[in-house]
């Protein structure tokens, strides 16, 4: 599933919304509509595709929310935190924290416990923030604060969290469960997928790691399936299909097939070859599609050594031998033992499809 056409889908809701909610001016609003088609087409975002859209949306989180956290992430690692500011995305080493310092982050931390089973969601998260700013070496306080702002939708926010928990502590395996979550909720399988792996690695019997793996890779779309609702191929017909249920050339193609080569009988053919009938052109006779195709079949299937082993073929042989020449098209045809011949050799591919 392509990340960008996840940007695109979450361009275009934010152009619909505009529309809708009156940002943009009455007199543009055709221009942006137009725009949002051709931005559609040329990505192939349909937001109309129900099953496309829920493939690609990132709800709950949209795209002014995504990037209210990069200026927010953006701001914080440009200027060194202010003292009791969020330290979630610093790069700097955080400073060691005294013991009263870990006491009164512990404490912080029960306070946001208990806002979390009351479904105070802001004020847990609060709370944690303070935690983290006496003590920014603990990864369970980013942890946590990763698992309010699921709770209240904020993915992407829950996303910087539990990275940076990973960054502070490693071995810490919840966090690696709370950043699948995160991904998985923004309907980023892949990367969801990624995080619970990445966790079993620390703990390879972790259970709730094993089952949202399970889950996550269950719904990652493989990117040839796009193609999936394109009708299948026709196949090319046959050609020289003659006869119900045959499937090589039958006599009457045979016969056409010969008189192209030289063989006719009844009509003046190519290079001045008459009636009399004449042996075919090599070439001709090898460069032939059909008569490669039915040699090919004939070998395959046996019916080049029953057809060898036929007596009327010995008779013709023996009469080319003394001179008799080929037989023309009309001998061929009127002959029942040589007709049969010709049926043989055009039926040789129906007997192999059976």
């Amino acid at each position: 599933m392509s990340n960008k056409q996840r940007l695109v889908l979450s361009i275009i809701d934010f152009l619909n919304q505009s529309i809708e909610d009156g940002t943009v001016k009455q007199d543009d609003k055709e221009s942006l509509e137009v725009a949002v088609q051709c931005i559609g087409e040329a990505f192939g975002v349909d937001p109309a595709d129900k099953a496309q859209a829920d493939r690609l949306s990132v709800k709950p989180a949209n795209l002014l929310s995504i990037f209210d956290v990069f200026l927010k992430t953006k701001d914080k690692l440009a200027s060194p935190p202010a003292a009791g500011a969020s330290a979630s995305t610093s790069t700097s080493s955080p400073k060691t924290p005294s013991a009263s310092d870990k006491a009164a982050a512990e404490n912080y931390k029960a306070t946001g416990n208990s806002h979390m089973s009351t479904k105070k969601y802001d004020d847990a998260i609060k709370a944690y923030t303070q935690a983290i700013a006496l003590d920014a070496t603990n990864a369970v306080y980013f942890s946590n604060r990763a698992a309010a702002y699921s709770s209240k939708g904020e993915h992407p926010s829950a996303v910087l969290d539990a990275e940076k928990a990973i960054e502070v502590d490693p071995a810490f395996v919840k966090a690696y469960h709370r950043l699948g979550h995160a991904h998985y909720s923004l309907g980023d399988y892949k990367e969801a997928a990624s995080a619970f792996r990445r966790g079993l690695e620390v703990d390879p019997n972790n259970a709730s790691l094993k089952s949202g793996l399970q889950n996550a890779e269950a719904r990652i779309v493989p990117e040839d399936d796009i193609y999936d609702d394109m009708p299948p191929l026709e196949p090319a017909p046959a050609r020289g299909v003659a006869g119900a249920g045959a499937s090589g050339p039958g006599a009457g193609d045979m016969a056409e097939m010969l008189r192209n080569m030289g063989m006719g009988g009844d009509a003046e053919g190519p290079g001045g070859a008459a009636g009399a009938g004449g042996m075919p052109d090599l070439s001709s006779f090898m460069n032939n599609p059909m008569m490669m195709q039915m040699a090919q079949q004939m070998m395959a299937n046996g019916g080049l050594e029953r057809l060898m082993q036929n007596p009327s073929l010995a008779n013709m042989m023996n009469r080319m031998q003394s001179g008799g020449g080929m037989p023309s098209m009309s001998e061929l045809m009127s002959d029942p033992s040589l007709r049969d011949i010709a049926s043989q050799f055009g039926g040789a591919g129906g007997a192999g499809g059976r």
